[in-house]
């Protein structure tokens, strides 16, 4: 049985005739994204910044200040025996009256070599800086100041001190190493 609507649709389609259908528009474009950044140099930057204005701030070490770091995962009882020189250095090396860039390479390649051969723990004297050519503009000691602040950025050495004043005092200092990973 038609109905009124069935007709007026049939009208309406002879009415306009045969239907097409319009092609598929592309989608508007989106918001651009962003550019990408590099964050882990940006990051990066800004420690190095950081860390050199926090250098800047920080007073020099002075001939006799005792040098020490430790790294948290050092057992307390390890880092007791390091404080009182009660682990044997089973090498030492001795940067007296050397220039600041020479001791450097050298304390690296030290460093590096102790490491490659196992070894636990080490000395390095890199004296008082008392009266002698190791003493920067500020009246600081050069040397010990450059020990300090290489061993502290090293990831292999877990902690040091200053050694005990049988071995050397504040112009020595004792260095404990990690295990080299094979």
């Amino acid at each position: 049985m038609p109905t009124d609507t069935d007709d007026d649709s049939e009208l309406f389609r002879a009415a306009i005739g045969e239907v097409r259908p319009l092609p598929d528009r592309p989608a508007p474009p989106g918001r651009p994204r962003p550019r990408p950044r590099a964050r882990m140099a940006e990051r990066d930057e800004e420690a190095a910044r950081d860390e050199f204005r926090h250098a800047l701030e920080e007073l020099p070490l002075e001939a006799d200040d005792v040098l020490s770091y430790r790294q948290e995962s050092l057992p307390g009882r390890a880092w007791q025996r390091l404080k009182r020189g009660e682990i044997s250095a089973q090498e030492e090396l001795d940067l007296h009256g050397l220039d600041a860039r020479t001791a450097e390479s050298l304390l690296r390649e030290f460093l590096a070599d102790a490491r490659e051969h196992g070894l636990g723990c080490v000395r390095v004297i890199h004296g008082k800086g008392r009266g002698s050519d190791d003493v920067g503009s500020r009246g600081a000691p050069v040397l010990k100041n450059l020990v300090d602040r290489m061993l502290r950025q090293r990831s292999g050495v877990l902690a040091f001190h200053s050694a005990p004043r049988a071995q050397g005092g504040t112009g020595a200092v004792l260095v404990l190493l990690a295990r080299r990973r094979s």
